[in-house]
């Protein structure tokens, strides 16, 4: 600045200058890299619900959003932003709007509050809760979600707050599960979780419903002995039902168990190798299924629309039977108690000879998404099964974003379900990873036997098949109990 400038030019500079440096300061705020997390503003600022851009569902259409208001719930989300970045929260907070959409709900908001933990009385603070009452009057909405799991101290002193109902991110799940569960054993699955997370959440008023009250003295019209007292609750009934249909469902539930495992039995015994498409909440698993076996499963633009296990017959391009099941998706901080109530399901998972774990290449984090399903993988006892990474949607992943997968990722493919691109390339590698029958064998089988030649087809892996005079001369790779009734026919054995 030279010493001709005026006071008006100086001041202008001086402006300029300081407006630059705010922005300076709110750009590194934002850094990806996780050393700085915000401690730039000032304390209100830091401290100050931040609302989420592009979270609102509403519609234009007046007459659209008349019909959706009569069936669809209007909410209001809110997110504890406690480590990571900016960014990291406002994945959370888009996730839970994707879910809440599933659920059937209109999102109207979204706010997040930066804290070191959620507020043990009130989730985001007694001040905050009371400016999100603000936000929900001023909406119209009629259930604030919440993006954590919330105790029954938080629900109750929140909901006293803003007035309206408030839901967790586990009853947000659990109630997609339930409108999605199609068979006798996810129905019950879904209502035995459902059991566990409400029964420590019950609201009960003391004694004013006590179901005995006995008298107090000689004088009292009330019963005798054995009778004074406040007998048992309300409360306490409901949870004593609660805890007798929740044992009675863990019944129903290993009786439905049995089934499927007399199934897997079966599968083991025919040595048909299994392989299990394991993955995040609408990765594109149905799809995948669909474009591999030609299944027909529902496929929807949706979180958790496949819940009840799909299995089915595959081949490989070498000829060999395998059969593929897909399974519920999973998040985010899955509540256990669905873990527990799917452990069955999830049963697909681990006893497989091959997991295909499928991850949406276009999600804007999707090595979170990898790392939640191996979460769950781990707790269901699977970490041993081979992995196939199938980063899908490659036709509208960035491709930088597919670069770097396949090189954090060793075991990988990308492939598009719905376009087809990299699907012979997929098979051929369930083909090489498919765990291989161990004898070798050379057999002359008599044409009057044609059900060994069509076992071996089934079960083994043919090398080569010729046609003589005395019967069919095979060269194949069959376990072991199949090559021990191909044993008289066996004119040499190689290892």
């Amino acid at each position: 600045m030279t010493s001709s400038s005026s006071p008006s030019q100086d001041a202008f500079t001086e402006g300029r200058r300081a407006d630059a440096l705010m922005e300076e300061d709110v750009a590194w705020s934002y850094e990806i890299d996780g050393e700085r997390d915000g401690d730039q503003y000032d304390r209100s600022d830091r401290a100050a619900l931040r609302r989420v851009a592009g979270l609102s569902t509403e519609l234009e259409d007046i007459t659209e959003v008349e019909y959706r208001q009569l069936r669809l719930e209007r909410v209001v989300l809110v997110g504890v932003w406690t480590s990571g970045t900016i960014q990291d929260a406002e994945n959370s907070l888009a996730e839970l709007a994707a879910l809440a959409e599933t659920a059937g709900a209109l999102v109207l908001d979204g706010v997040i509050q930066r804290r070191d933990k959620p507020d043990p009385a009130t989730y985001i603070g007694s001040g905050k809760a009371m400016e999100l009452r603000d936000i929900v009057l001023e909406t119209g909405a009629d259930t604030v979600v919440c993006d954590g799991e919330l105790s029954p101290g938080q629900l109750i002193h929140l909901e006293d707050v803003v007035k309206v109902k408030v839901v967790d991110r586990t009853a947000l799940i659990l109630d997609i599960f339930a409108q999605h569960a199609k068979s006798r054993e996810g129905k019950a699955q879904v209502s035995l979780a459902q059991m566990q997370y409400m029964l420590p959440r019950l609201r009960g008023w003391g004694q004013s419903l006590s179901r005995q009250m006995g008298g107090g003295g000689s004088g009292s019209s009330g019963g005798g002995m054995a009778t004074r007292g406040p007998g048992e609750t309300k409360i306490e009934t409901d949870r004593r039902r609660i805890r007798e249909k929740m044992a009675k469902m863990r019944r129903e539930i290993a009786e439905m168990k049995t089934g499927r495992e007399i199934k897997r039995q079966e599968r083991r015994r025919n040595r048909v190798p299994s392989v299990a498409i394991a993955g995040y909440t609408n990765a594109g698993k149905s799809s995948l299924l669909n474009r591999l076996t030609g299944a027909g499963v529902l496929v929807e633009n949706a979180l958790f629309a496949t819940l009840d296990p799909t299995v089915r017959r595959a081949e490989t391009p070498s000829g060999r039977v395998y059969t593929l099941a897909d399974t519920v998706g999973f998040v985010r901080h899955l509540p256990h108690h669905l873990v527990e109530a799917f452990r069955s399901t999830m049963e697909e998972v681990g006893d497989s000879d091959l997991i295909v774990h499928v991850v949406d290449g276009s999600h804007p984090a999707p090595e979170e998404q990898l790392a939640a399903v191996r979460e769950v993988i781990r707790d269901v006892g699977a970490v041993d099964v081979p992995e196939i990474v199938v980063i899908n949607k490659a036709d509208a992943a960035d491709p930088l974003v597919l670069q770097r997968l396949l090189r954090i990722e060793k075991h990988s493919i990308a492939v598009s379900a719905r376009t087809g691109e990299g699907i012979p390339e997929l098979l051929a590698m369930i083909d090489a990873e498919l765990p291989r029958p161990e004898v070798g064998i050379e057999a002359l089988v008599p044409y009057t036997r044609g059900d060994l030649v069509a076992r071996v087809h089934a079960e083994g892996e043919v090398i080569s098949e010729e046609h003589t005079p005395e019967g069919t001369l095979l060269k194949a790779r069959v376990h072991e109990e199949l090559a021990a009734d191909l044993g008289p026919f066996v004119p040499v054995v190689s290892a």
